[in-house]
Protein backbone atom coordinates (compact mmCIF):
# COMPACT_ATOMS: atom_id res chain seq x y z
CA UNK A 1 0.00 0.00 0.00
CA UNK A 2 1.21 3.51 -0.80
CA UNK A 3 2.54 5.38 2.23
CA UNK A 4 0.34 8.34 1.21
CA UNK A 5 -2.80 6.20 1.53
CA UNK A 6 -1.59 4.82 4.85
CA UNK A 7 -0.95 8.36 6.15
CA UNK A 8 -4.43 9.36 5.02
CA UNK A 9 -6.03 6.47 6.89
CA UNK A 10 -3.89 7.12 9.96
CA UNK A 11 -4.98 10.77 9.84
CA UNK A 12 -8.64 9.72 9.90
CA UNK A 13 -7.95 7.36 12.79
CA UNK A 14 -6.15 10.09 14.78
CA UNK A 15 -8.70 12.77 13.89
CA UNK A 16 -6.23 15.05 12.09
CA UNK A 17 -7.97 14.40 8.75
CA UNK A 18 -11.73 14.42 8.35
CA UNK A 19 -13.57 11.77 6.37
CA UNK A 20 -14.68 14.44 3.89
CA UNK A 21 -11.09 15.63 3.38
CA UNK A 22 -9.94 12.08 2.77
CA UNK A 23 -12.79 11.45 0.33
CA UNK A 24 -11.90 14.62 -1.56
CA UNK A 25 -8.31 13.48 -2.03
CA UNK A 26 -9.38 10.03 -3.17
CA UNK A 27 -12.09 11.41 -5.49
CA UNK A 28 -9.74 13.76 -7.32
CA UNK A 29 -9.62 12.76 -10.97
CA UNK A 30 -7.10 9.95 -11.50
CA UNK A 31 -5.59 11.55 -14.61
CA UNK A 32 -5.71 14.74 -16.62
CA UNK A 33 -6.04 14.53 -20.39
CA UNK A 34 -4.01 17.25 -22.10
CA UNK A 35 -4.55 15.88 -25.60
CA UNK A 36 -1.11 14.41 -26.27
CA UNK A 37 -0.81 12.80 -22.82
CA UNK A 38 -2.95 11.52 -19.97
CA UNK A 39 -1.04 12.62 -16.86
CA UNK A 40 -1.46 10.08 -14.05
CA UNK A 41 -2.42 11.93 -10.86
CA UNK A 42 -2.94 8.79 -8.75
CA UNK A 43 0.43 7.15 -9.49
CA UNK A 44 1.84 8.10 -6.10
CA UNK A 45 -1.29 6.89 -4.29
CA UNK A 46 -1.07 3.53 -6.05
CA UNK A 47 2.67 2.96 -6.16
CA UNK A 48 4.25 5.36 -3.70
CA UNK A 49 6.15 7.24 -6.41
CA UNK A 50 4.73 9.94 -8.67
CA UNK A 51 4.82 9.70 -12.45
CA UNK A 52 8.14 10.28 -14.19
CA UNK A 53 8.34 12.03 -17.58
CA UNK A 54 10.12 10.06 -20.33
CA UNK A 55 11.63 12.84 -22.40
CA UNK A 56 12.69 10.99 -25.55
CA UNK A 57 10.23 11.50 -28.39
CA UNK A 58 8.46 14.40 -26.68
CA UNK A 59 8.80 18.01 -27.74
CA UNK A 60 9.95 20.54 -25.12
CA UNK A 61 6.48 22.09 -25.23
CA UNK A 62 4.88 18.73 -24.44
CA UNK A 63 7.25 18.21 -21.52
CA UNK A 64 6.44 21.69 -20.20
CA UNK A 65 2.71 21.00 -20.50
CA UNK A 66 2.95 17.72 -18.58
CA UNK A 67 5.10 19.36 -15.91
CA UNK A 68 2.55 22.18 -15.60
CA UNK A 69 -0.18 19.64 -14.78
CA UNK A 70 2.01 17.83 -12.25
CA UNK A 71 2.99 21.03 -10.45
CA UNK A 72 -0.60 22.27 -10.45
CA UNK A 73 -1.63 19.03 -8.74
CA UNK A 74 0.95 19.34 -5.98
CA UNK A 75 3.89 17.29 -7.23
CA UNK A 76 6.98 18.84 -5.65
CA UNK A 77 9.72 17.02 -7.53
CA UNK A 78 9.56 15.98 -11.19
CA UNK A 79 12.09 13.68 -12.83
CA UNK A 80 12.51 13.84 -16.61
CA UNK A 81 14.57 11.02 -18.13
CA UNK A 82 16.22 10.76 -21.56
CA UNK A 83 16.14 14.53 -21.87
CA UNK A 84 18.38 16.13 -24.49
CA UNK A 85 20.39 19.25 -23.76
CA UNK A 86 18.45 21.14 -26.43
CA UNK A 87 15.08 20.24 -24.87
CA UNK A 88 16.40 20.98 -21.38
CA UNK A 89 17.36 24.51 -22.43
CA UNK A 90 13.78 25.15 -23.61
CA UNK A 91 12.18 23.61 -20.51
CA UNK A 92 14.41 25.82 -18.33
CA UNK A 93 12.69 28.87 -19.76
CA UNK A 94 9.38 27.69 -18.27
CA UNK A 95 10.48 25.93 -15.08
CA UNK A 96 13.60 26.00 -12.84
CA UNK A 97 15.21 22.79 -14.05
CA UNK A 98 18.50 21.24 -12.96
CA UNK A 99 20.03 19.30 -15.84
CA UNK A 100 22.39 16.32 -15.48
CA UNK A 101 23.99 15.97 -18.94
CA UNK A 102 25.75 12.66 -18.35
CA UNK A 103 22.56 11.06 -17.05
CA UNK A 104 20.42 12.87 -19.64
CA UNK A 105 18.01 13.65 -16.83
CA UNK A 106 16.38 16.84 -15.62
CA UNK A 107 14.83 17.61 -12.25
CA UNK A 108 12.20 20.25 -11.53
CA UNK A 109 12.04 20.90 -7.79
CA UNK A 110 14.32 19.79 -4.98
CA UNK A 111 15.96 16.42 -4.49
CA UNK A 112 14.47 15.02 -1.27
CA UNK A 113 16.52 13.96 1.73
CA UNK A 114 17.58 10.33 1.77
CA UNK A 115 15.14 8.30 3.86
CA UNK A 116 15.80 4.72 2.73
CA UNK A 117 16.86 1.82 4.92
CA UNK A 118 20.47 1.99 3.76
CA UNK A 119 22.79 2.84 0.91
CA UNK A 120 22.31 2.17 -2.79
CA UNK A 121 25.69 1.30 -4.31
CA UNK A 122 26.03 1.81 -8.06
CA UNK A 123 29.03 0.11 -9.65
CA UNK A 124 30.23 0.12 -13.26
CA UNK A 125 32.59 -2.12 -15.13
CA UNK A 126 34.14 0.77 -17.03
CA UNK A 127 33.99 4.51 -17.58
CA UNK A 128 31.97 3.97 -20.76
CA UNK A 129 29.12 2.61 -18.61
CA UNK A 130 28.89 5.80 -16.54
CA UNK A 131 26.05 7.46 -18.52
CA UNK A 132 23.76 4.52 -17.70
CA UNK A 133 25.01 4.54 -14.11
CA UNK A 134 24.29 8.25 -13.75
CA UNK A 135 20.73 7.71 -14.95
CA UNK A 136 20.36 5.09 -12.21
CA UNK A 137 22.04 7.34 -9.63
CA UNK A 138 19.94 10.43 -10.39
CA UNK A 139 16.76 8.31 -10.34
CA UNK A 140 17.66 6.80 -6.97
CA UNK A 141 18.54 10.22 -5.52
CA UNK A 142 15.25 11.76 -6.68
CA UNK A 143 13.44 8.89 -4.97
CA UNK A 144 15.13 9.61 -1.64
CA UNK A 145 18.16 7.32 -1.50
CA UNK A 146 21.75 7.76 -0.39
CA UNK A 147 23.85 6.77 -3.41
CA UNK A 148 27.45 5.53 -3.38
CA UNK A 149 29.19 5.48 -6.76
CA UNK A 150 31.88 2.89 -7.57
CA UNK A 151 32.91 3.57 -11.15
CA UNK A 152 35.42 1.70 -13.32
CA UNK A 153 35.75 -1.35 -11.06
CA UNK A 154 35.40 -4.01 -13.75
CA UNK A 155 36.78 -7.54 -13.80
CA UNK A 156 39.67 -6.65 -16.14
CA UNK A 157 41.28 -5.38 -12.93
CA UNK A 158 39.57 -7.32 -10.14
CA UNK A 159 41.69 -5.64 -7.47
CA UNK A 160 39.70 -2.46 -8.15
CA UNK A 161 36.49 -4.22 -7.10
CA UNK A 162 38.09 -5.81 -4.05
CA UNK A 163 39.37 -2.41 -2.91
CA UNK A 164 35.72 -1.45 -2.23
CA UNK A 165 34.63 -4.48 -0.22
CA UNK A 166 33.44 -2.34 2.68
CA UNK A 167 31.07 -0.39 0.40
CA UNK A 168 29.83 -3.62 -1.19
CA UNK A 169 29.30 -5.39 2.14
CA UNK A 170 27.50 -2.43 3.74
CA UNK A 171 25.06 -1.76 0.88
CA UNK A 172 21.34 -2.40 1.15
CA UNK A 173 21.07 -2.90 -2.61
CA UNK A 174 23.66 -2.80 -5.40
CA UNK A 175 23.24 -1.85 -9.05
CA UNK A 176 25.95 -3.52 -11.15
CA UNK A 177 26.33 -1.98 -14.61
CA UNK A 178 28.55 -3.43 -17.32
CA UNK A 179 28.89 -3.98 -21.03
CA UNK A 180 31.27 -6.34 -22.86
CA UNK A 181 30.63 -9.78 -21.29
CA UNK A 182 28.81 -8.34 -18.25
CA UNK A 183 30.78 -10.32 -15.67
CA UNK A 184 30.71 -7.62 -12.99
CA UNK A 185 27.21 -8.56 -11.82
CA UNK A 186 28.23 -12.15 -11.05
CA UNK A 187 31.39 -11.06 -9.22
CA UNK A 188 29.51 -8.57 -7.04
CA UNK A 189 26.66 -11.04 -6.60
CA UNK A 190 29.15 -13.52 -5.19
CA UNK A 191 30.45 -10.99 -2.65
CA UNK A 192 27.34 -9.12 -1.48
CA UNK A 193 24.66 -10.21 1.00
CA UNK A 194 22.02 -7.88 -0.51
CA UNK A 195 20.00 -7.85 -3.75
CA UNK A 196 22.02 -7.05 -6.87
CA UNK A 197 20.35 -5.44 -9.88
CA UNK A 198 22.32 -6.10 -13.05
CA UNK A 199 22.20 -3.63 -15.93
CA UNK A 200 23.73 -4.70 -19.25
CA UNK A 201 24.96 -1.83 -21.40
CA UNK A 202 25.41 -1.54 -25.14
CA UNK A 203 29.15 -0.93 -24.63
CA UNK A 204 31.46 -3.37 -26.40
CA UNK A 205 32.94 -4.61 -29.67
CA UNK A 206 31.04 -6.30 -32.51
CA UNK A 207 30.26 -9.65 -30.88
CA UNK A 208 28.74 -7.90 -27.87
CA UNK A 209 25.74 -7.27 -30.17
CA UNK A 210 24.94 -3.87 -28.62
CA UNK A 211 24.54 -5.30 -25.12
CA UNK A 212 22.91 -8.65 -25.93
CA UNK A 213 26.03 -10.56 -24.86
CA UNK A 214 26.08 -8.81 -21.46
CA UNK A 215 22.33 -9.33 -21.07
CA UNK A 216 22.58 -13.09 -21.64
CA UNK A 217 25.60 -13.37 -19.33
CA UNK A 218 23.76 -11.56 -16.54
CA UNK A 219 20.61 -13.65 -17.05
CA UNK A 220 22.77 -16.77 -16.69
CA UNK A 221 24.61 -15.58 -13.58
CA UNK A 222 25.36 -18.38 -11.16
CA UNK A 223 25.41 -15.92 -8.24
CA UNK A 224 22.24 -15.99 -6.17
CA UNK A 225 20.29 -12.77 -5.65
CA UNK A 226 21.06 -11.21 -9.03
CA UNK A 227 18.14 -9.82 -11.07
CA UNK A 228 18.44 -8.19 -14.48
CA UNK A 229 16.81 -5.19 -16.18
CA UNK A 230 16.89 -4.28 -19.85
CA UNK A 231 19.91 -3.06 -21.80
CA UNK A 232 20.92 0.51 -20.83
CA UNK A 233 17.92 0.77 -18.46
CA UNK A 234 19.53 2.83 -15.73
CA UNK A 235 16.17 4.35 -14.78
CA UNK A 236 14.56 0.95 -14.21
CA UNK A 237 17.49 -0.17 -12.07
CA UNK A 238 17.47 3.01 -9.95
CA UNK A 239 13.70 2.77 -9.49
CA UNK A 240 13.83 -0.89 -8.44
CA UNK A 241 16.74 -0.20 -6.10
CA UNK A 242 14.66 2.48 -4.42
CA UNK A 243 11.72 0.10 -4.01
CA UNK A 244 14.01 -2.39 -2.27
CA UNK A 245 15.41 0.39 -0.09
CA UNK A 246 11.90 1.66 0.80
CA UNK A 247 9.90 -1.52 1.55
CA UNK A 248 7.02 0.35 3.23
CA UNK A 249 6.59 3.07 0.61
Amino acid sequence: MSEDVRDLLEGIKEGSVSVDEALLKLKMKPFEDVGYAKVDMHRKLRQGVAEVIYGAGKTPQQIIGIADVMLKNGQKTILITRLSKESADVVKEAHPLEYFPEARCGIIGEIPKADGLGKVVIATGGTSDVPVAEEAAVTAMVLGNEVVRLYDVGVAGLHRTLAHLEDIMSANVIVAIAGMEGALASVIGGLADCPVIAVPTSVGYGASFHGLSALLSMLNSCASGVSVVNIDNGFGAGYLASMINHPKR
